[in-house]
């Protein structure tokens, strides 16, 4: 499973800034990882506070039940790293 230091480091050489959607199959994972990633990290809750979910167009996927396709993180996740 790839770890959350790296996954915070996708997502912002994907985005840029935090705040920022990002289409989660930029993260060059199959769909299952992404799937079990994602809803691995966003059901902890000292984690998942961090990650927001939203489906903005796209391929979709299923977090924790809930259809998906872009997540921005929030900048207060570097405290957990």
């Amino acid at each position: 499973m790839i770890s959350l230091k790296e996954l915070v480091q996708l997502y912002r050489s994907q985005a840029g800034a935090f705040g920022v959607p990002v289409a989660l199959s930029a993260f060059c994972l199959t769909d299952e990882e992404i799937e079990r990633v994602f809803s691995s990290y966003e059901e902890d809750y000292h984690i998942g506070r961090f990650f927001h979910f939203s489906d903005a167009g796209g391929k979709n996927y299923s977090i924790n039940g809930v259809r998906a396709s872009h997540v921005s993180l929030d900048p207060e996740i570097e405290t957990i790293l």
